[in-house]
């Protein structure tokens, strides 16, 4: 497959942690990716600092007690992130009326970014690459997109 972003479409490069923003300057064929603006999360500190240390437990009538499960607080704060990310995306692209957006992130946050999705902005999804690409640089990001 290969991938092609038309001009000024939106490129979403996340994952639980950082989110960049980019436009498409050039052409469909070749690329040309600009930083509009990049997120980052909260710190998320050690699961034992954030909430009780031990599941709770359940008296059952006539069973013996068991267990809840203790509440993932990472995972909590990756899903807020998702849903921070694509309340951005949102107010970007009804503003300017960006012509398409292609998103790039692993594959959980992917699915994240998905659960958080309206219907206007799934029908402007041009592409989803399951690529963990925010470390790289912008040139290799073009690079890697443009093999995907």
């Amino acid at each position: 497959m290969n991938l092609r972003i038309p001009h000024d479409a939106l490129v979403v490069v996340c994952d639980a942690r950082k989110a960049m923003f980019l436009r498409n300057d050039g052409d469909a064929s070749l690329p040309s990716l600009k930083v509009e603006q990049v997120r980052e999360a909260a710190a998320n500190p050690a699961t034992a600092e954030q909430g009780a240390d031990r599941p709770g437990r359940i008296q059952n009538a006539v069973a013996p007690t068991s267990a809840t499960e203790g509440t993932d607080w990472h995972e909590l704060a990756e899903n807020q992130f998702a849903r921070d990310t694509i309340a951005a995306l949102k107010l970007g692209y009804r503003a300017d009326a960006r012509r398409g957006v292609v998103l790039v992130a692993p594959p959980r946050m992917l699915a994240m970014l998905r659960r958080h999705l309206d219907e206007e902005l799934r029908s402007s999804v041009l592409a989803e690459v399951d690529k963990d690409l925010t470390k790289h640089p912008i040139h290799e990001i073009e690079r890697l997109l443009m093999g995907a």
